[in-house]
This record gives structure tokens, sequence and C-alpha cells, in this order.
């Protein structure tokens, strides 16, 4: 960033939820912002698991930073992965040995899927956590229907039929539901030498219910839709070994060829640059006022912050979570520049929803409990309310029409390499 008097620098680490908001907020007011990230793009993950299975294209989920951002002057994009963070000397460097000085400094670089002490499951059973995680999981998918148009083995064909969803939370119960209507409905006239709606779709789940995190009564819906969709739902069992054609439950060995990952996240590694302790999964203990001990102008947010409500439980990673800290640190930040005090953080949770299927969804909206069309009808206009951008609000709304009617997913592409156990390494282009 280049010099200059215009007040306190503020480096926002991260262009997800959190920091694009909190750039945003900043740039409204003036306050000069440099916003690194190592991809050019805002990515609206709750919707990631749609890019995975064809119903919508990487483009329509994503905008540039740079586009959302060009009517603040005072904001600069650039592009780069932090590599260190020297809190002490209120520095960043960069991946090219470049060194940024702060005034203030934002942390919301979020995280990834965690495979509990077993890093070799990933290259087998990929999780769902950026738009080259999607293209990979739709390459396996479609791979699978076209590896078995021509296999004449029954075993092997049936190994190539059977996905396997590890995890029973939001992103697991979206994939298990998607991928059954595919081979249900979207593809079972395609193939000429097999039925495609033979398929099973296997969801694991550790807990004694998939959605744990909803009330009971929402859970049970849930996995009646997906039942009625023809997934195989397993409670209280998850995979003690996963291999590339086959995985482990219990006793029970499942021959499959796609593993797909949805059970458990680790939040990114700078929060272990802070000088301060994490919890297991990598999270970072922050005040109430969403900075860090020690260090008043650090504020870290997102999945990477450990923030415990008043009731003693931690706040869930979620896109609303992440965007209310993004928009209370930027206002933080304003108020310690203005010279007035802090406000400490309060989050105000308007609900949590999941969709399972065609107008199936469940939601909770402050102790409202949805199921079916009128969670399904919540669920779309809450979605398309946070995307970023008219032009793919529109976009995706005309996508989801054309499927509601016909069934069909456009963006059934396979991208990358067709050999079995290779991760398809194509750019999102938008295909």
């Amino acid at each position: 960033m280049a010099t200059t008097d215009r007040g306190p620098t503020v480096i926002v680490v991260g262009g997800g939820f959190g920091g694009l908001y909190a750039a945003r907020a900043l740039g409204r007011r003036g306050v000069r912002v440099g916003l690194i990230d190592r991809v050019n793009y805002h990515l609206f993950q709750p919707l990631l698991y749609q890019v995975a299975t064809a119903a919508l294209s990487p483009g329509e989920i994503a905008e540039p930073l740079r586009a959302i951002l060009r009517k603040y002057r005072n904001v600069e994009v650039i592009l780069a992965e932090v590599t260190r963070i020297d809190v002490d000397h209120h520095s960043v460097t960069l991946d090219d040995g470049t060194e940024l000085h702060y005034d203030y400094l934002v942390l919301s670089t979020g995280a990834r899927h965690s495979y509990f002490a077993h890093p070799k499951w990933e290259s087998t059973a990929p999780g769902l956590k950026s738009l080259a995680d999607a293209l990979e999981i739709r390459r396996r998918i479609f791979l699978a229907f076209e590896r078995a148009e021509r296999e004449p083995d029954a075993a092997k064909r049936e190994a190539l039929l059977t996905f396997v969803i590890v995890g029973g939370g939001p992103t697991g119960v979206e994939l298990a539901g998607a991928i059954s209507e595919i081979a249900r409905h979207t593809v079972s006239k395609d193939f000429r030498h097999f039925d495609p709606r033979q398929a099973r779709v296997i969801l694991l789940e550790r807990a004694d219910r998939i959605l744990e995190q909803y009330p009971p009564d929402l859970s049970a819906a849930a996995k009646r839709a997906l039942e009625h969709l023809g997934v195989e739902v397993h409670t209280g069992t998850g995979a003690t070994d996963v291999q590339p054609d086959h995985v482990v439950v219990g006793d029970q060995k499942i021959p499959t060829c796609t593993t797909l990952w949805a059970a458990g996240v680790a939040s990114s590694s700078l929060g272990r640059q802070l000088g301060l302790e994490v919890d297991r999964t990598g999270r970072v203990a922050v005040q109430p006022d969403l900075s860090i001990p020690h260090h008043a102008n650090v504020f870290v947010i997102g999945d990477l912050a450990a923030f415990r409500q008043p009731n003693g439980k931690l706040l869930p990673g979620t896109a609303p979570v992440a965007i209310q800290q993004g928009e209370a640190a930027a206002d933080n930040i304003w108020r310690t520049i203005t010279g007035k005090p802090r406000r400490d953080f309060h989050y105000f949770d308007r609900g949590s929803m999941a969709t399972i299927g065609r107008a199936a969804a469940v939601a909770d909206i402050r102790g409202l409990h949805l199921t079916g069309h009128l969670a399904w009808f919540a669920w779309l206009f809450v979605h398309l309310l946070y995307l970023i951008g008219f032009e793919n609000r529109l976009l995706v709304l005309v996508q989801w029409a054309a499927s509601y009617v016909s069934y069909e997913r456009g963006a059934r592409l396979i991208t990358g390499p067709w050999q079995v156990g290779t991760r398809g390494s194509g750019p999102a282009r938008g295909d």
C-alpha cells in the first residue's frame, strides 16, 4: 500500500463475509483499508454445494472483490497470501516478501475441513470450502455415472453408484439430498446401460441425529425428507477408515468410489501466530469487543474467532455471525479513531436454515420451526437477499426457477482429468 497522511491504516485479511463487510463498513467512513486475499473474488459459501451438484455455475455465487469495492476509493484490494503476522511490530508479511504495516488489523481468514488426525483421507474424500473443492466434487459425482455406463461388472458398478457423505451437518444434508435428486431425476434417463435411480446415497453422522445444532423436531423432519429421497441415514456411527474403493463403518465395509467429507473444520493457521492459545480447531479466544488480549488494535472475527456468548456457548462459524462481527469490528475501530468507547459484540440470531431437496427444507427462525415448502421458500429468499450483486441474484433466481420446473441442472460439466483418484486442477471459469 502506498504511504499517505490520510490517517490510520486498517489491514483486513480475508475477503469472506467477515472481511468484506468490515472493509465496506470502514470504506463508507473514509478509513484507509487494505483488503488482502489469495483469490480475487468474494465467495458466497452457503451455495457452494449447489455448484458441487451442478445446480449453479461458479460465477453465479462469486463476485470480484474489486468490483464490489469499486466505489470505495480509500479501499485497496491486494491479491496475495499473508504468511506471517507480527503483532508487536504491527506488520504482516506477504508471500512475495512484502511487509505491510497497520494501525489496526482485522483477521477473517476462515476455515478448512478437518480430518481428525487422518490428513491422508483428504485426497480420497474431498471437503467443501472453496470453488476448487466444489468443482472437484462435481467432477467426481458425474464421472461416477459416466464410469458406471461402461462398467460390465455388477459389483464394481454398484460401488460406482454408491455415494457416501461423512457428516450430517447442513453441508452433508444438502449434499446428500442434491445427489439423490441428481440420480432420481436429473440423469435418470440419460444413460443406456444402467438405471441411475439404482444409486445409493449414504449419509453418516457420528452424533445421535443429523443437524444436531437444530431442534430435535427439525432434525427428525430433515431425516424423513432425506429418506423420502432415498438417502440412507446412519446416525450414531462414523467412518473409521476411508479408502479409494471403500469406507469402513464400524465392522462394515461399504464399497464406494465416491466419498465426500462434511464432518469438521479447522481454522486458519494464522491464528497461531498471534502468540495466544487456540482451541482444538485453531480458534482464538477474543475479548467482548472482538479484539485479542494484550493487542487492542487486532481484531479476530468469523470462523477464526472463539466468541463465547452469555449462555456459555460458542458462536458457530456461519455467514450471519461473520457478517455481524465484521460490521461490529469496523464500528469499534471507527469508535477508537474518533475517541469514543468501544461496544461489546452481541449477536442477533435471525435463525438457521438447511435445504434437503426440491421444495424441502427446515428452518428455525427465532423459535418458529418451518418445514417443507414454506421453509424452502424462506431459504430461497434469505439466500437471494445475501448474495452480492444484483446480476448474481437474477441469474440464480432464473436457474432455480428452471430447475424447479424441469429438474434439470445446467452445469453438469466434468472438468479436469478423467483418471480415477486424480484431483481435477482446472480453474474456476464459471462453467
